[in-house]
């Protein structure tokens, strides 16, 4: 396909970015720590680091982790919501020259065992409230490092203190645990100061992050993304972006977890490279407390899910909140609705860009321009040195205004999955990325998403893969089949639904429920459950989960 799409660039915008500009993300890092030393970098609950203090905290972990025995390349893992111990843990890691594995903290301990295993994770950093987890399975693993942290352990003294005891004592939401061999993260921080960090050499071909995801199908996979993918999507998402940011003057609002790829590409990454504080939200659920938080600073910049833009506008008090500094808010990680879109644009003024990408893709393939005056409806044009075909069921490219499955090709496609040749050949193929996303094109270049190939169900953002909610659910032993899909949801875009075929009138959709509830993440638990006699399949016996969606 010619790339139609670059006729109708902002000028500002380049076809082309270079990925080889830096060697990795510690050089972006250490250029902003340098020119940007005294703006905010973070803010959390009333609290702000700089960043001088984020170079000085980070280098000091660096320091500690180097000084552990941990060699080049290590996978280091963080389990831990939007608090500032993530970006100093995360910038630690990368500039010790290891490898990070971001971990969902709501993660099962079964979940947790899969992918500290198939990482091979020797160190991790975790948030205490999710210690119980760990300590279930950390026998059963190879880390050898445990290093705990509280809420507020980069608040200063008393602040510190009181807020660590009342999550602790007061709102008990620390479960016992029981892990040997742990050390505090301020207390590594605090050793990290009296050593030498040597900064290692970091080729552009190192994996930067372990980041997971079912890919296609089946088991979490870790897809490796090196620091030229990570280095060369940056580039790609300033080279939009700096068409509307004025460097060191924005604020984004990052409510998205910074262990999703989009929040830690969108706003980590990138504002730290724009030299902008993020303001982050800890638990954005609290919508009330999340207004709050919000009116409280004058923010410009904002992203999350379809069902984050839905909830804040369902919450009285963000109708109330000034919306002049505002310059754009931007919608991925699932599809913006159009009631959402056209609702936000009412209340704040502003258009909700929608944007596309995979965990593949580090994750950014397109994106509408900023300048956009209303929703589209589009996921946009792909980015800058990217390539996107339309293909048949053979590979062979679709005529204009035909869908077709996205094929994707640029410096941001992974180097493949982690230990796992063959799933990676079914993904890249002739350096294409088969995305498994059904979209058409139109004469400007913005494409749209019509539908999806694959199975996977996609629930407030996060991908949930039928293969492994079945698994769950077969190992109740009133389950004779099982399958699971996606049925659509009006506070989470899609649920997921189980079609069972029992042994007993015993099992009941509670008790199943219930069951599934104690082995998965909460997003992935079954919201319905349909008993049949039997389940429709092909004539090789594989069940036809098309067949139940529809």
């Amino acid at each position: 396909m010619d790339k139609i799409w670059l006729e109708h660039y902002d000028p500002n915008i380049p076809a082309e970015i270079d990925p080889e500009r830096y060697s990795s993300i510690v050089d972006i890092f250490e250029q902003s720590v340098s020119t940007y030393a005294n703006n905010t970098a973070f803010i959390n609950m009333g609290h702000s680091i700089t960043f001088a203090e984020l170079d000085t905290l980070s280098a000091q972990f660096a320091a500690y982790l180097q000084s552990e025995g941990l060699q080049k390349g290590d996978p280091v893992a963080i389990m831990m919501p939007n608090v500032i111990q993530y970006p100093v843990a995360l910038f630690g890691i990368l500039r010790a020259g290891l490898t990070v594995v971001n971990v969902n903290p709501l993660y099962t301990a079964r979940e947790l065992q899969h992918q500290l295993n198939d990482s091979n994770t020797k160190a991790i950093v975790i948030i205490e409230n999710f210690a119980s987890t760990l300590a279930q399975v950390i026998e059963q693993t190879n880390v050898q490092k445990v290093l705990l942290t509280q809420v507020a352990d980069m608040f200063p003294a008393p602040k510190r203190w009181l807020m660590n005891f009342a999550v602790k004592y007061i709102k008990k939401m620390v479960p016992k645990f029981s892990i040997a061999k742990t050390e505090s993260f301020l207390s590594a921080i605090k050793k990290g100061a009296s050593l030498t960090y040597t900064r290692p050499e970091i080729s552009n071909d190192e994996i930067a992050f372990l980041q997971y995801t079912g890919g296609t199908t089946g088991v979490s996979k870790g897809a490796m993304l090196t620091h030229r993918n990570m280095v060369a999507n940056l580039e790609q998402i300033s080279s939009v972006l700096q068409t509307v940011i004025q460097p060191g003057k924005e604020l984004v609002v990052t409510a998205l977890p910074l262990y999703h790829i989009f929040a830690l590409q969108a706003n980590c990454l990138t504002f730290v490279k724009f030299g902008c504080p993020s303001l982050l939200i800890t638990n954005p659920r609290d919508m009330t407390g999340f207004v709050k938080e919000m009116s409280e600073h004058p923010w410009t910049v904002i992203t999350g899910v379809n069902t984050l833009f839905n909830g804040l506008l369902n919450t009285p008090e963000f109708n109330d909140l000034d919306f002049s500094d505002l310059k754009f808010a931007l919608g991925g990680g699932m599809a913006v609705q159009r009631s959402v879109a056209e609702k936000w644009q009412k209340v704040t003024g502003k258009v909700l860009l929608e944007g596309y990408g995979l965990t593949e893709c580090s994750p950014v393939v397109s994106v509408n321009p900023p300048q956009l005056e209303s929703y589209k409806g589009s996921i946009g044009m792909p980015v800058s040195s990217t390539d996107i075909k339309l293909c048949d069921d053979d590979g062979n490219e679709v005529p204009m205004g035909q869908p077709g499955e996205m094929y994707v090709k640029g410096p941001q496609v992974m180097k493949g999955y982690l230990n796992r040749p063959e799933a990676t050949d079914e993904v890249i193929q002739d350096g294409w990325l088969l995305t498994g996303d059904i979209a058409t094109v139109d004469e400007q270049g913005y494409f749209y998403i019509v539908d999806r190939k694959k199975d996977m169900i996609l629930v407030s953002g996060f991908n949930v893969f039928p293969n492994e909610i079945e698994e769950v659910a077969a190992m109740h032993d009133q389950v004779v089949e099982v399958a699971a899909v996606g049925v659509p949801s009006e506070s989470s875009g899609e649920a997921v639904k189980l079609f069972v075929v029992r042994n007993s009138d015993e099992l009941t959709e509670k008790i199943l429920i219930d069951h599934c509830r104690k082995n998965l993440t909460g997003y992935k638990v079954p919201k319905f459950v349909e008993f049949r006699d039997e389940l429709p399949k092909t004539n090789v016996g594989k069940i036809l989960r098309k067949e139940l969606r529809d």
